[in-house]
Order: structure tokens, then sequence, then C-alpha cells
């Protein structure tokens, strides 16, 4: 018989999937204030529509349960046999009808939410594959669901911000992408430092950084590439006219 609560014990990874099941209820409400027809509107994505957004999170949904159900049987069953199958997914799913592209949210979320609630303790160290190759535990599809569901609500450009992800959330993403940076040596020069909270990343050794200030969930944004809203750039004494981009994430 199928368990009816999560068999996972440790209360880390507890918390993770709390987490990660309140980015998908998120997502759903801003999913749910849209209008059929406001599904066509443009998302906060450059040449993504709504449509693509919602298309993109159902089928990630899909594609993560396909790494649980691989730690939970030690069958390989690949996130996509490739990106471009993925980006086709994604196209092909942009012009499914209204009521079948909800349900694709819908039946997708809740089909993850089953498979990592009936993964026991032992099999959440067994090791998966991500699209981007990297061989990670399946604790970590958690991590991957929590930060698609949570920026991709931003993404649908019908109120959410990033003001709206919980601190916990925003502190990981900073360090994904900074983390993300240092291994690329992309971050050469740029220094981030969130303004109320003890906490700088980048380049910190460099001796004449861009420094890039702001509250945390403007840092957020500006790092994740979708707007400088709220966020100063300086070298120095100087304050600097524009704000840079950001450097590539993912």
């Amino acid at each position: 018989m199928a368990a009816r609560y999560d068999l996972a014990t440790d209360p880390g990874l507890q918390e993770g999937l709390l987490q990660a099941r309140r980015g998908t209820a998120f997502f759903a409400r801003k999913l749910n204030e849209l209008t059929d027809a406001e599904l066509d509107g443009g998302s906060l994505l450059p040449g993504w529509t709504r449509r693509h957004v919602v298309a993109h999170v159902g089928y990630n949904a899909r594609a993560i349960a396909r790494l649980v159900e691989w730690a939970a049987t030690g069958v390989e069953t690949p996130m996509y046999p490739s990106l471009e199958v993925r980006d086709h997914e994604i196209d092909f799913g942009a012009t499914l009808s209204p009521i079948a592209l909800r349900n694709l949210f819908d039946h997708s979320a809740v089909h993850l939410s089953v498979e990592w609630r009936d993964l026991p303790d032992r099999d959440w160290a067994n090791e998966v594959k991500t699209i981007q190759g990297r061989t990670v535990p399946a604790t970590e599809t958690v991590w991957m669901r929590t930060r698609e569901v949570w920026i991709h609500a931003v993404d649908l450009g019908n109120g959410a911000s990033f003001a709206d992800i919980p601190e916990p959330v925003l502190e990981r993403l900073l360090r994904d992408i900074t983390g993300a940076w240092a291994a690329r040596g992309t971050d050469a020069g740029l220094l981030i430092s969130v303004t109320g909270a003890d906490l700088v990343f980048g380049d910190t050794g460099a001796a004449d950084p861009t420094v890039i200030t702001g509250p945390l969930p403007a840092v957020v944004e500006w790092a994740t590439g979708r707007g400088t809203g709220g966020v100063t750039a300086a070298r120095g004494a100087d304050v600097l006219p524009e704000v840079p981009a950001a450097p590539k994430w993912i």
C-alpha cells in the first residue's frame, strides 16, 4: 500500500520538501489568477509566452519524477533524451488548450509529490544525473524543483515578485548562482553585498571590485538576469550610472 505521508525522516529533507510544495502551491495560485486568454500573453522570459512557462514547469515535474523513479528502482530514467527534445516538448506544450495546459501542471505536480512521498530514507542518497550531466543524490531533486516553481511563478508576470520567495530559498539561490559564476571564472572583479544581512558573495579578493548592493530579493532578481530594480553598482567611491548585467547563470 502506498504511503499517506512522506517516508523521508530527515528534518532537513522534510523542510526542503515543504518549501518545494509551498512553491508549487504559490505557482498554482498565480496560474489560477490568470484567465485562459491571459495565458497567451508574454512572460518575463524573452521569447516565451505564459503558455511556455506553464508547459516548462509541468514537464519539468515529470522530468524530475523520472529521476526520483531512477533513485527508487535503480533503472536509469533520464530527465530528457536531449536538450532538443526538452525544448520541442515545451514548444508543443505551449500549443495545448488552456484546460489541457492547466491539467498538465496539476497532474505532473501531484505525480512528483507522490514519487517523493513514497521514496524511503535508504534511497534518497542514490545518485541520478541531471540534464546538464551532473551526478547528484536524489535529495537534489527537491532543490531542483524548488527553484523552478518559485522563480517561474515570478516569470508568469502577473504580480509575483522575488520578495514573495522565502528568504532561505533566496539565500540558497544566491549561493548557487555565485558558485556557478566562480566555477566558470565569470565573477572576476564582481562583489555582491546584501543590505541588512551579513552576506557577501563573489570575488572577495578583487582589489577594485564592482560592488552590487541591494536587499536580498532585489539582488537575487538581478543575479538571475531578471531586472536591476532596487540594486546599485559602485566601484570604489563612484556609483556607476548603470548596473551591469549579471554573468550567465544556467
